[in-house]
C-alpha cells in the first residue's frame, strides 16, 4: 500500500528542520579565528578614524554636505561590516563609494562649475573680493610701528600650498600670529626669537626659507591680515615689506555697503559692481583684477555655439577630433590584425621573438615615445628628413602636422590591436577555415568572409573604448605638437587641437584661464563621446547574430 503524500504543514516543518538553527550559527561564530576577528575590527576602526578626521577637516572648512556625507558613509560601513547579514554589500560598498567619490562626484562639480564665470579674475566671492581689494589698497599709516616678521605655514602643510601666516613680534616683545582671519595672540611657551625679536620657529608653524618665500612671492602679494574693530570690521591690514617686517596700514579703496561701491581716496575712482567685476563709474578706466565668482546660466554654453570666432575653431577641431580617433582606430585595427594573421602562420618559425619585438613600441611609455617622435619630426635635424632626403616642416604647416600625428599614433597603438586579435585569432577554431577551404574559399575570401565576422564579435566594444580613448588622447597631441601649429594671428585654437587639448588651455595654459568655460566644453566632450559610443554599441549589438 503507498505512503500517504505528506501535508503542505508537514513540508514546511521539514524545510523548517533542516535550516541553520542559532545555534548553529553561534557555533560557526565561535569557529572563526580570532585574528579574523581582529583584523576586521581594526580595519573598521580604522576606516572609522580616517573618516572622522576628514569630517573634522570638512568641519573646519565649512563644508557641512560633505561633513554629512562622511558621517552616511560611516553608517554604512559599520551597518556592512559589522554583522553577518548583506554579503553582497560587503563586496559592492568599496565600489560604489570609489565611483561616486571619483566619477560621479568630479562629473557633477565639473557640470556644476560650467555655469559658472569661475576663472582667472573671478575665483573668489563677492565679499572676499572687497576684501582683497581693501587688503591690497593697503598703505602704511604715518608714525605707526612695524613688527618684526616671518613666514610659516601650518606644521604638517605643504611649503608650497599650504595656507600662509605672519608670525609677528610687536616692539613690546609680545607674538601674534597673523591670517586672514586676523590677529591673534601666540602663546610664548616654546617660541624661539632672534635678537630683534623676530620669531625663528614656534609650536604648530613651519617657518619658510627665504628661497620658500620668494617661489610664493604671487601668493603673499594678495595677503594681508585685516586688523579688526571691536565691531569684526576691518579697520586696516597688516602687509609684509621684505623678509622680516611688517606695517600696519589703511586701505585706500574703501567700500561702502550702502551704495555697493568702492571708492580709490588717493585718485577719487568710484567702481560699481557691473558682470561680476569692478568697473570705474564713469565707464573710463579699467576694471580692478579683483572680480569675483556667480552664476551665468547657459552662458559658456551659448558663447561655445554663438561666438563667430569659437565656433568655427570648435567646429574645425570637432571634425579633426573625430576623423582622428576614427581613423586611429581603423588604422591601428588593421595594421595590428594584418600582423597578427601573418604571425598566426603555422609555418612561420621564431614566432615569439617577433611578438616580444612588436610589443615592444606599446610597452614604452607614451611620454618617451611622443618626445622621441617629436625629435625626429624636427625639420632641420630630425631623423626622418635627413633618411629621405626631405625638407618637410612636419611640426609647423597644419597638414603635415596633422599627418605626423596620425603616423606617431599608428606606431603607438598597432601593438594593442596586435595582442588582442592576435589572442581572438587562437579562439577561432580550426575547423571554421577548414570548412570554408572545403567549400572553396581562398586565403582573402575566407578573411573577409569567415574570420573577420568573427573578430568583430570579440574586438567590437574594444574599438569603441579605443574610439573614446583617442577622442580624449590629451598625452599624445600635448606631448608632440602641443595642439600646434597656430595659424591666423592666434594662440588659442591649434591645427592639432583635439577637444580636450583646447580644454587644458583654457583652464590652465593660457593668459586668462576661464575653469568655467573649459568645464562647458568638456561636458561637451562627455555628451558626444556618450553619444558617439552609444550608436557604436548599438551597431555591435548586430555583431552578436554572427556568433
Amino acid at each position: 500500500m503507498s505512503q500517504a503524500p505528506p501535508t503542505r504543514d508537514e513540508a514546511n516543518a521539514a524545510l523548517r528542520s533542516l535550516r541553520p538553527s542559532d545555534e548553529d550559527h553561534l557555533e560557526f561564530g565561535q569557529r572563526t579565528p580570532l585574528w579574523v576577528q581582529v583584523v576586521k575590527w581594526g580595519l573598521i576602526l580604522l576606516t572609522l578614524v580616517v573618516l572622522g578626521y576628514v569630517a573634522q577637516q570638512l568641519i573646519e572648512a565649512g563644508h557641512w554636505l560633505m561633513v554629512s556625507l562622511a558621517a552616511f558613509v560611516g553608517i554604512c560601513v559599520l551597518a556592512v561590516y559589522a554583522t553577518r547579514r548583506a554579503v553582497p554589500a560587503k563586496y559592492l560598498l568599496p565600489g560604489v563609494v570609489l565611483m561616486l567619490a571619483l566619477q560621479i562626484w568630479p562629473l557633477l562639480y565639473t557640470v556644476s562649475m560650467s555655469f559658472t564665470n569661475y576663472g582667472a579674475g573671478h575665483l573668489f566671492t563677492k565679499e572676499e573680493s572687497i576684501a582683497s581689494i581693501e587688503a591690497n589698497s593697503v598703505r602704511e599709516v604715518e608714525g605707526s610701528f612695524r613688527y618684526a616678521l616671518n613666514l610659516a605655514v601650518p606644521e604638517g602643510a605643504d611649503v608650497a600650498t599650504g595656507d600662509v601666516a605672519y608670525l609677528l613680534t610687536n616692539p613690546d616683545g609680545e607674538f601674534f600670529v597673523g591670517t586672514l582671519d586676523g590677529l591673534e595672540p601666540l602663546a610664548p611657551e616654546g617660541v624661539e626669537a632672534g635678537p630683534t625679536g623676530r620669531i625663528i620657529s614656534a609650536p604648530g608653524w613651519t617657518t619658510l626659507t627665504p628661497q620658500e618665500v620668494n617661489a610664493r612671492s604671487a601668493d603673499l602679494a594678495d595677503f594681508a591680515v585685516p586688523v579688526l574693530n571691536d565691531a569684526g570690521e576691518a579697520t586696516g591690514g597688516i602687509k609684509q615689506v621684505g623678509l622680516s617686517e611688517a606695517f600696519v596700514g589703511q586701505p585706500t579703496r574703501v567700500h561702502d555697503p550702502e551704495t555697493d561701491t568702492i571708492t580709490d581716496q588717493v585718485t577719487g575712482t568710484v567702481y560699481t559692481p557691473q558682470d561680476a567685476q569692478w568697473v570705474p563709474e564713469g565707464g573710463e578706466g579699467g576694471a580692478l583684477p579683483q572680480g569675483w565668482r556667480e552664476n551665468v546660466g547657459f552662458q559658456n554654453y551659448t558663447d561655445a555655439f554663438t561666438n563667430p570666432t569659437l565656433r568655427d575653431g570648435l567646429t574645425k577641431i570637432f571634425i579633426w577630433n573625430v576623423f582622428f580617433a576614427a581613423f586611429t582606430v581603423a588604422s591601428t585595427f588593421l595594421l595590428g590584425m594584418a600582423i597578427a594573421l601573418l604571425m598566426n602562420d603555422e609555418r612561420l618559425r621564431g614566432k615569439a621573438i617577433y611578438r616580444s619585438l612588436l610589443i615592444l613600441p606599446y610597452a614604452l611609455p607614451v611620454y618617451v615615445t611622443a618626445l622621441v617622435w617629436a625629435s625626429m619630426f624636427n625639420q632641420e635635424f630630425g631623423l626622418i628628413n635627413n633618411i629621405f632626403g626631405m625638407n618637410i616642416n612636419w611640426l609647423g604647416d597644419p597638414n603635415w602636422a596633422r599627418t605626423a600625428v596620425l603616423l606617431t599614433n599608428l606606431w603607438l597603438g598597432f601593438p594593442y590591436w596586435f595582442i588582442v586579435c592576435t589572442g581572438a585569432l587562437q579562439a577561432i577554431p580550426g575547423d571554421v577555415r577548414e570548412a570554408a577551404a572545403i567549400d572553396g574559399a581562398g586565403p582573402i575570401r575566407t578573411i573577409r568572409s569567415v574570420i573577420m565576422p568573427l573578430l568583430l564579435v570579440a574586438v567590437g566594444p574594444l574599438m569603441i573604448a579605443s574610439f573614446a580613448f583617442n577622442f580624449n588622447n590629451f598625452g599624445l597631441i600635448f606631448l608632440l605638437t602641443e595642439g600646434g601649429p597656430f595659424v591666423g594671428g592666434q594662440a588659442q585654437i591649434g591645427s592639432t587641437d583635439l577637444l580636450i587639448t583646447l580644454a587644458y588651455r583654457l583652464a590652465l595654459g593660457g593668459v586668462t584661464p576661464n575653469f568655467g568655460f573649459a568645464s562647458a566644453i568638456s561636458v561637451i566632450i562627455f555628451f558626444l563621446v556618450a553619444v558617439i559610443s552609444y550608436i557604436g554599441f548599438r551597431q555591435t549589438k548586430a555583431l552578436e547574430d554572427v556568433n
